[in-house]
C-alpha cells in the first residue's frame, strides 16, 4: 500500500472527522425509527432487542459490535442453535433488508471502534483462516458499509469480498468514501445482495484454497 500525504492525513484525521460529522446527526435523526423497532422487537423477542458480539477491529483488536436482534435463540435437543433460516423472524428479515438492524452500530462509530466506511467486521474465528493478503483488510478500521457491500454484499463469494476489501485498503480516500456512501443508499433502497444465494443470511467462511480468486484490478 503506497500512502500519499493526502491519504495519510485522511486516515489519521479526516476519516474520523467525516465519521463524527455524519454519524452524530444520523444517530439523532434515526432515533425515533430505532426506538420504534426496539419496541416491536421487545414484544416479539420477549425483551431481547440488542445483539452483542465480539468482532475484530483495526489490526484485529476485538470490540463489541451492536445490532438489533433479528433472530431468535431457538436451539435443538442438544442445545445447539438452529440454522439461521429457522431462527430468522419475518420482522428480522425486513430489518436486515432495510439495514435498520445496523443502526446501533452508529454507537460503535461514535466510540471510534467502527468507521462508516471500511471492510465489514467479521467473526473472530475467521482470523486464523485468512491468507496474508486477506488479513490486510484489518489494516484500516472496519465499517458499517464498504466497497464489498456496494459491489455485491452477500451475493458474492468470500474471496471476492476480501479482494474488494484489500482493494479498498489500497485506495482509501475521501472521494471513494463519499462514493461508497452514495452507492450504499441506492443498495439499501433496492435491498440488493442481502443474502447469499440459497441462504437465509450467508454461509460461514471456512478458508480459501490457494489462488482461488485473482486480485481485482
Amino acid at each position: 500500500m503506497v500512502v500519499s500525504s493526502s491519504t495519510s492525513w485522511y486516515l489519521a484525521w479526516g476519516k474520523r472527522v467525516l465519521d463524527l460529522g455524519l454519524a452524530l446527526p444520523a444517530a439523532v435523526l434515526t432515533l425515533p425509527l430505532l426506538l420504534l423497532a426496539t419496541a416491536v422487537l421487545a414484544v416479539q423477542n420477549r425483551g431481547q432487542v440488542l445483539f452483542r458480539q465480539l468482532r475484530p477491529g483495526l489490526h484485529g483488536v476485538l470490540f463489541t459490535l451492536y445490532k438489533l436482534q433479528t433472530m431468535t435463540n431457538a436451539r435443538d435437543d442438544q442445545g445447539q442453535l438452529l440454522p439461521d433460516a429457522q431462527r430468522l423472524t419475518r420482522l428480522g428479515r425486513w430489518l436486515r433488508a432495510t439495514s435498520i438492524d445496523e443502526l446501533p452500530q452508529l454507537w460503535n462509530v461514535l466510540r471510534g471502534e467502527l468507521s462508516l466506511i471500511g471492510p465489514r467486521p467479521l467473526l473472530p474465528q475467521y482470523l486464523p483462516l485468512y491468507s496474508p493478503r486477506q488479513a490486510r483488510r484489518h489494516a484500516v478500521k472496519p465499517g458499517i458499509t464498504g466497497w464489498a457491500q456496494v459491489n455485491g454484499r452477500n451475493a458474492i463469494s468470500w474471496e471476492q469480498k476480501f479482494e474488494y476489501d484489500v482493494w479498498y485498503v489500497d485506495h482509501v480516500s475521501w472521494p471513494l468514501d463519499l462514493r461508497i456512501l452514495l452507492l450504499t443508499a441506492f443498495r439499501v433502497l433496492g435491498a440488493r445482495g442481502v443474502t447469499a444465494p440459497g441462504q437465509a443470511t450467508t454461509e460461514a467462511f471456512t478458508g480459501s484454497p490457494p489462488s482461488s480468486h485473482p486480485p481485482i484490478a
